[in-house]
């Protein structure tokens, strides 16, 4: 699951529909943007709280991964704790990675 989500968050950072980082990833949700947020399982407890109340007010559907900040990244090519994933396609597939 990791390498095939890692490579999907890759790709979508390439074609520009991922969000990176608190303000930004609270802007699209604030703005109706984002489908999914994704969060890496190392970030403190502050951020976390923060984040997960603008999800909930916004309805985000919100997934803590099984990956740290270093390696995801890495994978993006931005060292960040917090995606926001901007396209459906994208977010329904990483959905169902993250299922896996």
């Amino acid at each position: 699951m990791n390498k095939k989500l890692l490579s999907l968050l890759g790709i979508a950072r390439r074609a520009g529909r991922l969000s990176l980082g608190f303000d930004a990833a609270a802007d699209a949700m604030q703005n109706n943007q984002c489908r999914l947020l994704l969060l890496a399982n190392d970030l403190s407890e502050r951020t976390v709280r923060s984040i997960t109340r603008t999800a909930q007010q916004t309805d985000t559907r919100m997934i803590v991964l099984d990956i740290p900040m270093e390696t995801l990244g890495a994978a993006i090519g931005k060292l960040t704790g917090i995606v926001s994933v901007n396209d459906k396609g994208f977010a329904e597939k990483m959905r169902t990675l993250c299922d896996e």
